[in-house]
């Protein structure tokens, strides 16, 4: 009977193990594990990407829907303004209402840009045009004016920054042919009233006692209020005809509007300093916006 005889198991060239011997085969193996490696890595980064189609939800997302990702912040503010709850305090039906919630809205987001609601319906269009301008804004509402240049803008803008005058007057109103001696019988110091029965005219009723200028204005109407305001208390402004009549304001008082310093108006200034930034903004944006896009204008409209 012969005996069985064992295969030899050959251990590994010497050059093979030595670091200090060039070996083609194990560059290329080793190469080879490398690039097998690196592959590996990179595909595990793309589809783990935030934005990209994977199975795995970003920590700082609750969900994706068709990649578009509902952010966590938004589920939190959900809890909260429906449940006054945070996602341990909520139960399972009240957090699971709140992601379907979210996920619908994201949905219909989706399906909206589908069907381009944005270009017809006027709600979303108004909505989109405000987003626009409101990011337009941004920097300027963002941005601390330099004192210097409130400070110019004050000079510049210095009738804006006033207290609000005052005047009490009355509204007289008589027939064209007796106005200039209606006139004159008021400013020699006579009687309202006898000069109203002598000259047919009537009190319009409009003015109410001690008004500021904004309400004197609007009862009165900007002519007659303008001959009103130039004339001094205890003075008849001058005639203004209007299709009723024509008007003799009697100025019992009249206080101007008083100027305010800069520092009294600082407020205002830094208000109306940015809103006329942001507008400034919004035109150049809108001008640099006309002149990219081909516009095509109607012929009886141009």
């Amino acid at each position: 009977m012969s005996a069985v005889v064992e295969p030899e198991v050959r251990a590994p060239p010497a050059a093979w193990r030595s670091l200090t011997q060039i070996n083609p085969k194990r560059s290329l193996t080793l190469c080879a594990i490398g690039a097998v490696a690196g592959l590996a890595a990179a595909g595990a980064a793309l589809f783990t990407a935030h934005g990209t189609t994977t199975l795995v939800v970003p920590a700082e997302d609750v969900a994706l829907v068709n990649g578009q990702a509902v952010a966590r912040s938004d589920y939190l503010a959900g809890l909260r303004a429906l449940y006054d709850a945070s996602p341990s305090e909520a139960t399972p039906a009240q957090r699971r209402k709140v992601l379907n919630d979210l996920i619908t809205e994201e949905l219909m987001v989706q399906r909206g840009r589908e069907l381009d609601v944005a270009a017809v319906d006027p709600d979303v269009r108004a909505a989109t045009v405000n987003a626009v301008e409101q990011s337009v804004a941004a920097d300027a509402l963002t941005r601390i004016p330099p004192p210097e240049a409130l400070r110019a803008y004050y000079q510049a803008h210095k009738d804006r920054y006033a207290d609000e005058g005052v005047i009490v007057a009355r509204d007289l109103v008589f027939p064209p042919a007796a106005a200039t001696a209606a006139a004159e019988a008021l400013a020699a110091g006579r009687p309202v009233e006898a000069v109203l029965a002598q000259f047919g005219g009537r009190d319009s009723g409009r003015t109410k006692g001690e008004e500021f200028y904004f309400a004197a204005r609007i009862h009165l109407g900007g002519a007659v209020f303008d001959a009103a305001r130039a004339t001094t208390s205890g003075g008849v402004a001058a005639p203004v005809s209007q299709p009723d009549g024509v008007h003799l304001v009697q100025v019992l008082r009249n206080r101007a509007p008083i100027p305010l310093s800069y520092e009294a108006a600082l407020p205002s200034v830094r208000d109306d300093y940015t809103q006329a930034a942001v507008k400034r903004l919004q035109a150049q944006h809108a001008d640099f916006l006309r002149k990219r896009a081909s516009i095509l204008v109607a012929s009886d409209l141009k």
